[in-house]
C-alpha cells in the first residue's frame, strides 16, 4: 500500500526502511496489533539479490512470521562449487559444512532466496496483516521528546510516532541525524562488483568460480535459486576503477571465463563496494532504535549480515509489542541493545574471519548456538545443570512432545511453558502462556521453561517457585 500524504498520520512505531529488516520488523509489530507504519524513500522495493542466504536459525524465524513456506518456494539449496581454469573444470567443492536435519534442528543447511523476492514476501505477508508500506517517502531529520519522535520529510511533511527504527541501511541517514557513530575496519580494500544477470549457454547446477590470473581478478558466478538470473561477483586490484555500466560488465565477464559477452544477455542490477566491518556504537538514542544494516555492516562473506539484521527486527518486535500492547514497562526496551550489539559484534568477527579464509562457512555460521545467558532477561533458577542441557537464555529446540510438536506450539507472538517430567499446578500461569506437558525430553531434559516469544529460554527452573514473579517483569501476571 502507498501513502503520498503523511501529513495527518500517527503511528505507535515508525519503520524508516523496507529492507530485509524493516519489513521482517512491520510483519512481527503487525502480528502482535501494533500499528506500524514501513517509510521507504525509494519508489519500490530493492531491485538486486545483494543479500541471498538465509541461516538454519533465520529460517526458523521466517517460520515463526508465517512466510517460510514462500520462502521454501522461493528459493532452493546453495549449489556446488565449480572451479574453472582455461575453460575446463578442474575441481568442485561445497560451499557449507554439509550438515543433515535433527529433530530439534528442522532447517539444517543454508538457503538461497535472491533479496528482491525475499522482499517481495514480506511485503505480501505484511500486507496481509493489514500493514503499511510508504514509498517516495524520504526522512530528512529526526526529533523527539518525552513523548513520542517526529519525522521530518524531505518532502516537507512529518510523521509522528511513539517510537522509531532506523533499518535504512548503512548510511543510515536517521543513525547520522542521532550523531550515532559507527567503528570498524575495512575487510579488504579492493572493490567489489556485484550484478544480477542472464547468461545463455552456462548450467545451473553450480556455483562458477574463476580464480585469478595475471591480470584479471577473481569471477565468481551463481544461478540464483527460484529465478533465471545469476550473480556475478568480482574483485578489482585496490584502487581499481570499476565499470558498472552493461558493457562494462559484459566485458568483466568475458575477460575473466569463458562466457562471451554475448552470451550475457541482460544486466539486470549492478552495484559495487569495498567490503566492510562496522557497528554503531549505541543501538538506541532515546526513542530511536537502530537495526540491521543500520547498526552493523559485514563482508557478504558467510551470509551473516542479513541473518543478524532480521533477527535485530525479531528481537526488538516482540519487546515493542509488549511495551505497547502488553503493559510491560518501558525499560523492557533497553535489553534490545543489550543483548543484540554483543551477537551483532560477534557476527562481524564471523563474516570478517571467513572472508579472509580463516573459517569456513559451518557450524558458527548457521546461527544455531546464538543465545542470551548473560541477559538480564535470563533466569535459571535450577542448581547444577549438564553441560550440554539445554539452559535459560539459550534458544528453544524443536521436538515433538506428547505429540505436540514445539515449533507449532511456539509459532506466535506468545510465551509458552514447557512442563517436561515435572508436576505444574492448575492455574500456575494465565491464558496468555499456553503450557505443554509432557517427559523429561532430547536435550531440555526434565524441568520447567518459559520460552519467549523470539523462541530463547528465558526463564528455567525445577519447581515453579520465582515464575510467578518473572512472568510479572512482562505484564504477564496471573
Amino acid at each position: 500500500m502507498n501513502v503520498r500524504d503523511t501529513h495527518a498520520l500517527d503511528t505507535d512505531v515508525l519503520i524508516v526502511g523496507a529492507g530485509p529488516t524493516g519489513l521482517a520488523l512491520g510483519v512481527d509489530l503487525a502480528r502482535r496489533g501494533v500499528d506500524a507504519l514501513v517509510l521507504e524513500a525509494a519508489g519500490q522495493l530493492f531491485p538486486g539479490s545483494r543479500g541471498k542466504g538465509f541461516q538454519p536459525r533465520t529460517m526458523e524465524v521466517l517460520d515463526d512470521l508465517g512466510v517460510v513456506d514462500a520462502i521454501h518456494a522461493a528459493g532452493g539449496t546453495y549449489p556446488v562449487g565449480m572451479v574453472w581454469q582455461n575453460g575446463e573444470r578442474i575441481g568442485e567443492h561445497d560451499m557449507f559444512e554439509p550438515a543433515e536435519p535433527s529433530e530439534d534442528s528442522p532447517y539444517n543447511r543454508a538457503w538461497m532466496v535472491p533479496q528482491w523476492r525475499t522482499q517481495e514476501i514480506l511485503a505480501a505477508r505484511l500486507a496481509e496483516l493489514g500493514g503499511k508500506v510508504a514509498f517516495h517517502h524520504e526522512v530528512a531529520g529526526v526529533e523527539q521528546d518525552d513523548s513520542g519522535v517526529t519525522a521530518r520529510l524531505a518532502s516537507g511533511g512529518t510523521v509522528r510516532s511513539r517510537y522509531l527504527v532506523a533499518a535504512d541501511g548503512g548510511r543510515s541517514a536517521v543513525r547520522r541525524a542521532l550523531g550515532i557513530g559507527m567503528t570498524g575496519e575495512t575487510v579488504d580494500p579492493s572493490p567489489t562488483l556485484v550484478a544480477d544477470v542472464r547468461i545463455s549457454g552456462l548450467d545451473r547446477d553450480n556455483w562458477h568460480v574463476f580464480p585469478p590470473r595475471e591480470g584479471a581478478g577473481l569471477l565468481a558466478v551463481c544461478p540464483l535459486a527460484g529465478t533465471e538470473d545469476f550473480q556475478v561477483m568480482a574483485r578489482f586490484e585496490e584502487g581499481a576503477a570499476v565499470d558498472t555500466s552493461p558493457d562494462g560488465v559484459r566485458k568483466l565477464v568475458a575477460e575473466r571465463s569463458h562466457i562471451a559477452a554475448e552470451d550475457v544477455t541482460e544486466v539486470r542490477w549492478v552495484s559495487d563496494f569495498r567490503p566492510r566491518a562496522a557497528l554503531a556504537d549505541r543501538f538506541r538514542s532515546g526513542r530511536v532504535f537502530v537495526a540491521g544494516d543500520a547498526a552493523h555492516v559485514h563482508s557478504p562473506a558467510g551470509g551473516q549480515g542479513l541473518n543478524t539484521s532480521v533477527q535485530d527486527a525479531y528481537n526488538l518486535g516482540w519487546k515493542l509489542g509488549a511495551v505497547l500492547t502488553g503493559g510491560a514497562p518501558a525499560g523492557l526496551l533497553d535489553t534490545y541493545e543489550e543483548e543484540r550489539r554483543p551477537i551483532a559484534a560477534q557476527m562481524l568477527d564471523l563474516s570478517t574471519a571467513v572472508h579472509r579464509g580463516e573459517v569456513r562457512r559451518g557450524g558458527a555460521t548457521r546461527q544455531l548456538g546464538i543465545g542470551y545467558r548473560d541477559s538480564s532477561l535470563t533466569e535459571e533458577t535450577r542448581g547444577a545443570v549438564g553441560e550440554d542441557a539445554i539452559r535459560a537464555g539459550d534458544r528453544a529446540p524443536d521436538g515433538t512432545v506428547d505429540g505436540v510438536r514445539l515449533f507449532d506450539a511456539f509459532r506466535g507472538p506468545h510465551w509458552t511453558l514447557l512442563a517436561l517430567g515435572v508436576g505444574l499446578p492448575d492455574g500456575t500461569v494465565g491464558q496468555a502462556v499456553p503450557v505443554v506437558r509432557g517427559g523429561a525430553h532430547g536435550a531440555y531434559g526434565a524441568g520447567l521453561f518459559l520460552v519467549r516469544p523470539d523462541g530463547y529460554v528465558g526463564w528455567a527452573g525445577d519447581t515453579p517457585e520465582g515464575l510467578g514473579g518473572y512472568l510479572g517483569r512482562f505484564g504477564l501476571g496471573c
